[in-house]
């Protein structure tokens, strides 16, 4: 069983060496608990929202989860990600064993900075330009020259703001009845980038835990660019975005994997930026070349797509499973006079 959720002050602490469990959105917690209670693995609830930090003290012994994610200022969480980068540092800094460290936070709140670090993988994205104020990202998209193409805040979270522009006079009147364009991105950057059209209406989700690839789940992107697989999760308006009906349901685990070269890529960034339990969101073109245009350092499963693929893959067990993994070679490191790993 978890501790009591954090308070205004001071982060709960366990008696002995558990799971912590850094992030501010409760409905994302609840498909989390039941897998570590399942389990029998030991956990600490460490909502992150607000709270001190005592720059001389330690922290608590057993392995650390962040789930901080960019949409926290959504919910009224709008200083969840900076505390949290400090957090972690305290934490990194004790050698306390972190899944999805400071640089997985980094990437999860700058989507520019995420496609610099896939391009060094050679990892393809879509072109993209970073801009801020109303004329330079009409600039922008001058600057794009491409179209149809997107306008998405470099700091989003679930799909939100994002907005396909079929040109540049279509952008012009949208920024004309802005007042403060600045605030359609919470660090006033927008991105414009090129609109890459999937070829058969849907983007692929490829799930990653322990930094191994786990599943791909085929996502209808039909209805929008809100997707966000946890069940949790109501996708309300959206722009259509590609052609196609409505299915019954949204996501479904794809019958195969994606080559092995495109897999190891992927592998391979999320390693070099500390994330193990991640995402990578892609799109192929008609001429079959994959662009990624979105990782999630937060990753979700959706319950139902899991149950209907069959075969017992159960996204959230696997990762209470290595975390708890994790837990009991962290414990053995402590009581060989070691700090984890």
């Amino acid at each position: 069983m978890s501790s009591p959720p954090a308070t205004a002050g001071a982060f709960p602490v366990a008696a002995a060496p558990a799971v912590y469990v850094i992030h501010e959105n409760e409905e994302w917690l609840v498909p989390l608990r039941a897998a570590l209670e399942a389990e029998g693995i030991p956990w600490v609830d460490w909502f992150v929202h607000e709270g001190h930090l005592d720059l001389d003290a330690a922290p608590p012994a057993g392995v650390f989860y962040n789930r901080m994610s960019a949409s926290s200022h959504t919910r009224d969480h709008r200083y969840a990600a900076e505390l949290t980068a400090q957090l972690l540092a305290w934490l990194q800094q004790h050698g306390r064993r972190v899944v999805n460290g400071r640089r997985a936070l980094q990437l999860e709140v700058s989507k520019f900075e995420q496609y610099l670090a896939l391009r060094a993988h050679g990892i393809a994205t879509p072109a993209t330009v970073a801009a801020s104020g109303r004329e330079d990202i009409r600039a922008a998209a001058r600057a794009l020259g491409r179209t149809p193409f997107i306008l998405k805040p470099n700091r989003g979270g679930k799909g939100l703001g994002v907005q396909l522009f079929d040109d540049e006079a279509a952008l012009a009147r949208w920024l004309d009845g802005l007042p403060d364009p600045g605030a359609f991105s919470l660090d006033g950057i927008a991105l414009l980038q090129e609109y890459v059209r999937p070829a058969d209406g849907c983007i692929t989700r490829v799930e990653f835990i322990g930094g191994r690839y786990y599943y791909a789940v085929e996502v209808d992107a039909s209805a929008g660019f809100e997707l966000c697989p946890a069940d949790a999760c109501e996708v309300g308006e959206a722009y259509c975005p590609a052609p196609g009906a409505q299915p019954k349901h949204k996501f479904r685990l794809a019958a195969a994997a994606p080559e092995p070269d495109f897999l190891g890529r992927l592998e391979r960034f999320f390693q070099a930026n500390d994330a193990e339990i991640a995402a990578a969101e892609f799109v192929a073109d008609a001429q079959g070349r994959r662009f990624v245009y979105d990782v999630n350092m937060n990753t979700n499963y959706n319950r139902q797509a899991e149950l209907e693929a069959g075969g017992g893959r159960r996204a959230m067990r696997a990762v209470a499973r290595f975390l708890g993994r994790e837990l009991a070679a962290a414990s053995v490191g402590a009581d060989d006079g070691g700090r984890g790993r």
